[in-house]
């Protein structure tokens, strides 16, 4: 039961993601072909791959990561935030893979919002393209189902229903959480960090999804709501 682990051993995480480039008509001409093949039975017979590239911030092949951020519970009940943000992808990784270093996150636990389709293996991929090995959390090679220390909080909505999928707003709503949509949603990131070239509004916003997803996990386990304070050591 989810009411077991030690709430202090879970690392409540998100990221938020862009297409490599801005535009199309940045890409190479490989890059293109790749991107027109990969996506060819994925997009409608009226839509070109030109069309469909504000897609490509959910590929990891195709993407960047320009933020995470991680939360931890303290014993008073606060979710302490800290955010790994930048246009340098692989500098953010060397600086977010350093906190694995730490005595006290040995045996740690990761726990996203879909994050088992989508923010742990995209953070793996992104370590593996910028010749690094993934944080050990996040590698599955060898390991049983049960020995992976994941936590889905879709998955645990899901109960078994491999047919369904629920929005981290959705769950915020019915569990009485404040939304963390109340500026931008994620169809907007990647104009805010390409043409308004806002990146901090961006790490804002995934701050404010982290702390949705730790006081869901709560809700989930019947437990009170955390307070926010960041900048996590």
């Amino acid at each position: 039961m989810i009411q077991n682990i030690p709430l202090e051993r879970i690392l409540f995480l998100d990221i938020e993601t862009v297409p490599q480039s801005a535009s199309w008509n940045e890409l190479s001409e490989t890059e293109q072909y790749l991107w027109d093949k990969k996506t060819k039975f994925q997009r409608k017979e009226d839509v070109t791959a030109e069309q469909f590239y504000d897609r490509a911030g959910i590929m990891a092949e195709f993407g960047k990561i320009i933020c995470i951020t991680i939360g931890m519970v303290e014993k008073n009940e606060t979710l302490k935030i800290k955010s790994f943000s930048g246009h340098d992808e692989k500098k953010m990784l060397q600086e977010f893979g350093e906190i694995f270093n730490s005595p006290r996150l040995y045996n740690v636990i990761l726990c996203a919002h879909n994050g088992k389709e989508f923010d742990f293996p995209w953070i793996a991929r992104r370590y593996l393209i910028n010749g690094m090995q993934p944080p050990a959390p996040f590698q599955m090679f060898g390991k049983k189902p049960w020995e992976i220390p994941h936590i889905d909080t879709m998955e645990l909505w899901k109960f078994g229903d491999y047919k369904s999928f629920v929005s981290l707003e959705l769950l915020a709503h019915v569990f009485g959480i404040p939304t963390p949509k109340d500026d931008i949603d994620g169809s907007m990131v990647s104009s805010i960090y390409y043409i308004e070239k806002d990146l901090q509004r961006i790490v804002d916003y995934c701050e404010k999804d982290v702390l949705t997803l730790a006081n869901i996990f709560r809700r989930m386990r019947q437990e009170d709501l955390l307070k926010r304070n960041i900048n996590l050591d």
